[in-house]
């Protein structure tokens, strides 16, 4: 007896390909991916000496980043390339860099 499985078709983005929407000045954004269920991955840039206008609330889930390049502060510490940062669903920081960063960030909840 045999078990069949399906894998749904893979989706691939290039993120020099992908749309950037300015968020602030200097963060951009670069959407790579959406689900059915609202998750969604991107890509965010911010040049050196940026703040987020406001405080960024992880609603309605968590949000799960991976500092590619720079050093990301989330308002409380510095977070160097390499490292990977889970927050869960009602928390919340105010994204800023002062030497500019690149962000892989993942919502799995939307």
């Amino acid at each position: 007896m045999t078990t069949e499985h399906q894998v749904p078709d893979y989706v691939w983005s290039a993120v020099q390909d992908a749309p950037v929407h300015e968020l602030f000045p200097g963060i951009r954004q670069r959407p790579l991916w959406s689900g059915n269920n609202g998750a969604t991955a991107q890509v965010l840039e911010m040049d050196p000496n940026t703040c987020w206008q406001g405080i960024d609330v992880h609603e309605p889930g968590p949000e799960e980043v991976f500092v590619v390049s720079g050093v990301f502060n989330d308002g409380d510490r510095d977070y160097p390339a390499g490292s990977f940062i889970h927050a869960p669903a009602g928390s919340s920081h105010v994204p800023q860099t002062t030497t500019g960063c690149t962000l892989f960030v993942f919502y799995p909840e939307g």
